[in-house]
């Protein structure tokens, strides 16, 4: 009964959402209509999502396994005529628990009660963001969803990360694409409210109680050639950390493929009243990745220093080399990794639609004084499996398998568990107008 009432909820909004795109349109008649409705545009994306985190260890819970459905109603409006034009986004979300109970909820595919430990029925939030474009720049204002090196906006679970604020982006100097933004709350992938921001804490690193009243970056991509891109960005995370970012994209023709380097550098120290605790750390990366046919092989290193792990938002993901691992962010104090990684596309051998990827991350040296000590490590081996049908009555349905076998040496209390952990989802997205 709840998953037909929230059907029906959905529905109802789409409607209304649909209404509230439409007459501005009407209301200001045809010149209106060339540009805000005209170029406006609808699309459903559907996902069905299974997690399964077989825990290997002796904690106090074995598995954390759960499956749900979610349904992404994404409006966007073209903008009104003239120097300054404007337009509205809307954007309706909302998740169906299929299955769960107490003893494994807590995969974040769904909020969870703190007192039960029981995950919510269903949970749904309505997302407007106002926008406004001038040449090539343009600002929202509402629900915004970043991707960049110091903020990004988790895609990980059921339904989208994102959060409450402004955000620019303007393009109107040739090569040069800048970013700047304010932020002050964050709606979390398995939340329905907007909440303040924390510290990301796993293992104990900082104080993950202390909240920021907002934060702030600006920054920018500048294509120097057409096979080098250099990045910097500055981030503040109010009265708990302030990030710098530095990073350099090149690809070179290298006999018949292509060899990208990837250089990144964050370095990160507390902010303003320090209320996560001292924040003093240098991540270093390199990555390197030659591409031939269907082909891609990658070999990455990261070098942390400093007296304590990078800081990233709660609830986000960090743009480091080790970026979408399954079960760890390899991100401890003082860790060093190591990752390989191999991609094929099938495309190259006449299959369009399906890819696979095997990735081993091994990190070493990290140093958790309360945890276990020094010197410990930590190793993730992934395996991954996507297909998106190319025609028939199911074209465009993408299915992707991903499985992933993570081990430590950690003390028991750890946030991250030896595990073996398996993610199936299936995505659709239809285009409404």
């Amino acid at each position: 009964m709840h998953t037909h009432r929230a059907l029906d909820s959905i529905f109802f909004r789409r409607s209304s959402l649909a209404g509230l795109l439409l007459a501005p349109g009407l209301m200001a008649g045809h010149a209106l209509a060339d540009g805000f409705v005209e170029d406006s545009s609808a699309k459903l994306t559907t996902r069905n999502y299974y997690m399964d985190r077989d825990y290997k260890d002796d904690g106090a819970k074995s598995a954390a396994r759960e499956w749900a459905q979610g349904f992404i109603l994404k409006m966007e409006s073209g903008y009104t005529p003239g120097a300054v034009g404007f337009g509205l986004d809307v954007t309706g979300l909302l998740g169906v628990k299929l299955d769960s109970s107490p003893g494994r909820s807590g995969t974040e595919l769904l909020p969870v009660s703190a007192s039960s430990g029981r995950a919510a029925d269903e949970y749904s939030r309505l997302a407007p963001t106002a926008k406004l474009r001038a040449g090539k720049s343009v600002l929202k204002v509402g629900d915004v969803s970043p991707f960049l090196p110091s903020i990004v906006a988790s895609p990980a679970r059921l339904l989208p990360q994102s959060f409450r604020g402004a955000y620019l982006q303007s393009m109107d100097i040739e090569d040069l694409t800048l970013n700047a933004g304010y932020l002050d709350r964050i709606n979390r992938r398995d939340s329905s409210n907007y909440q303040a921001m924390t510290v990301a804490s796993p293992n104990r690193r900082f104080n993950p109680a202390a909240e920021s009243s907002h934060a702030a970056f600006f920054g920018g991509d500048y294509q120097l050639s057409k096979g080098l891109k250099l990045r910097a960005y500055h981030t503040t995370v109010a009265d708990l950390y302030r990030q710098e970012y530095l990073g350099l994209l090149h690809e070179l023709p290298v006999g018949p493929g292509v060899l990208s380097t990837d250089l990144r550098a964050f370095i990160s120290n507390e902010d303003g009243s320090a209320k996560a605790g001292k924040v003093d750390n240098r991540n270093l990366a390199a990555q390197f990745a030659y591409s031939l046919d269907g082909h891609r092989f990658t070999l990455g290193y990261m070098h942390q220093s400093g007296d304590t792990a990078k800081p990233y938002i709660s609830g986000t993901e960090s743009m480091v080399i080790s970026e979408m691992a399954m079960s760890s962010d390899f991100l401890n104090p003082k860790e060093r990794t190591w990752q390989a990684i191999y991609d094929y596309d099938f495309a190259a051998a006449g299959v369009p639609g399906l890819k696979t990827r095997l990735r081993y991350l091994r990190g070493d040296n990290i140093e958790l004084p309360t945890l276990g000590g020094a010197d410990l490590k930590e190793r993730e081996l992934q395996m991954e499996i996507g297909y998106v049908i190319q025609s028939g009555t199911f074209k465009g349905v993408g299915l992707k398998a991903r499985h992933s076998i993570y081990r430590n040496d950690f003390a028991a209390g750890a946030a991250f568990r030896d595990e073996n952990q398996t993610r199936l989802h299936i995505d659709y997205t239809l285009a409404l107008w």
